[in-house]
C-alpha cells in the first residue's frame, strides 16, 4: 500500500510509555475472563465492567520506541487520515456531517470510558468516548500468530474499528444494543455478528473510496485484507483456541462471512449495500 509522504491525522492520542494504572476490584480471575471475552468479540463495555475500580498504583514505562514501532505509528496516522477523508465525503453525500474520532495508541494497558483495557484484548472501539484504542504490538500478533501480514491487513483492522464509529454516529449500534435487551444470549450474539459484519463492509467501502480518490492500493493488498478477515473469523479462532467451534457463541461472524461482507463493501463503495440487519449473512 502506498502510504509514505501522505497526510497524517492529527486525531492521534499517543499514550505509549505513559504510566499505566493498576485497577483494584475483580482480581486476576476477572481480568482473565475479560481478556477471553474481548478476544472473542464481547462489547468492551461488558467485558470491562468488573474491572473499573480505583487505581492502586502506577507502573512507569520509559523505554524508547524502535524505528519500526514509530513507522507503525506514522502508518496508523495516515490510515486514520484516509478514513477521515472517505467518511467526510460519504456523510456529505448523505447530507450529514462526519465527526472524526480520536485514535489512542497505548502499550500494555489503557484506561478508556469503557474501563481498563489490556493489549491482549486487541484493538477496540469504545462508544462511551468515541475513541479507537490500539496497541501496535497487535500488528505483530496479526502477522506471527494469525499469518496475516502486510500493511493493508493492518489498514483493514483500523478501518473496521472506524466502521464501529460510523455505526455509533448513525445510531445503528445504539439500536442494536436496545434490541439485545431482554433476549437470549444466542440472540444477543447473533445481533452482535450482524454489527461486526457491517463494520467489515464499511471497511470495504473505505477501501473503495480511498482507492478511487488516491490510487494507493497495490497488487496483493486486497488479498492481505481478505487473509486478515479470514484469520479472525469466530470459527477459526475458536477452533485454534479449543479445537472446535460453537456457532451460537459467535459474536463477529465466520471467516467466510467476514470475507463476504468486506468484499461487498470494497466492490460497491456503497454503504447501502452494508445493511447486514436486513440481509442474509
Amino acid at each position: 500500500m502506498k502510504w509514505s509522504d501522505r497526510r497524517r491525522s492529527s486525531n492521534i492520542e499517543d499514550r505509549r510509555g505513559s504510566p499505566a494504572k493498576k485497577v483494584a476490584g475483580g482480581g486476576v480471575g476477572a481480568l482473565i475472563l475479560a481478556l477471553v471475552a474481548m478476544y472473542f468479540g464481547v462489547d468492551p463495555q461488558v467485558a470491562l465492567k468488573g474491572l473499573t475500580g480505583s487505581p492502586t498504583g502506577t507502573t512507569t514505562q520509559t523505554r524508547q520506541f524502535s524505528a519500526k514501532e514509530q513507522q507503525l505509528a506514522q502508518f496508523t496516522a495516515v490510515i486514520l487520515a484516509d478514513t477521515e477523508d472517505a467518511w467526510h465525503q460519504i456523510f456529505k453525500e448523505a447530507g450529514k456531517r462526519y465527526k472524526e474520532p480520536k485514535l489512542v495508541l497505548f502499550t500494555g494497558s489503557v484506561n478508556s470510558a469503557c474501563g481498563m483495557a489490556q493489549s491482549a484484548m486487541g484493538p477496540f472501539y469504545c462508544p462511551g468516548d468515541q475513541k479507537v484504542y490500539i496497541d501496535l504490538s497487535f500488528y505483530n500478533d496479526l502477522e506471527k500468530r494469525h499469518k496475516a501480514a502486510g500493511d493493508f491487513a493492518q489498514a483493514y483492522v483500523i478501518a473496521h474499528e472506524i466502521g464501529h464509529h460510523v455505526q455509533k454516529l448513525l445510531g445503528i449500534s445504539d439500536k442494536m444494543r436496545q434490541a439485545q435487551r431482554g433476549v437470549s444470549k444466542a440472540k444477543k450474539n447473533a445481533l452482535s455478528v450482524r454489527l461486526e459484519l457491517q463494520a467489515d463492509c464499511f471497511a470495504g467501502v473505505w477501501a473503495n473510496r480511498t482507492q478511487q480518490a488516491k490510487q494507493v492500493i497495490e497488487e496483493g493488498d486486497i488479498d492481505e485484507a481478505l487473509t486478515a478477515a479470514t484469520a479472525i473469523g469466530d470459527d477459526r479462532l475458536q477452533k485454534e483456541a479449543r479445537g472446535y467451534a460453537v456457532p451460537e457463541s459467535f459474536t463477529h461472524g465466520t471467516s467466510a462471512q467476514r470475507v463476504k461482507w468486506f468484499k461487498k463493501g470494497i466492490i460497491s463503495g456503497d454503504t447501502t449495500k452494508c445493511n447486514t440487519f436486513a440481509s442474509e449473512i
